[in-house]
């Protein structure tokens, strides 16, 4: 079996023509949560909204545990 990986993930969102949160891209996964976190905190100056988490997981087996949030700025959705 194998052992849990760590999720790192950021992403960026502005609001679209009707005023409602809308992804800036596609969420961006990190090696570590120091570069996600560096990214996150660049792209806070250039978007709406900045939130980077980060997760274990198991995503072989389809088990991810709960997000933890490392960065947050502006506006951005409830994390489900």
């Amino acid at each position: 079996m194998s052992s849990p990986t760590k999720l790192v993930v950021v992403m960026a969102f502005d609001l679209d023509d009707n005023g409602e949160l809308a992804p800036a891209f596609d969420a961006v996964q990190f090696d570590s949560e120091e570069r996600a976190l560096r990214s996150a905190r660049d792209l806070s100056r250039k978007h709406h909204g900045v939130i980077a988490w980060s997760r274990e997981a198991e995503p072989n087996i389809g088990e991810y545990g709960p997000p933890t949030t490392i960065f947050q700025s502006g506006e951005v959705p409830d994390m489900d």
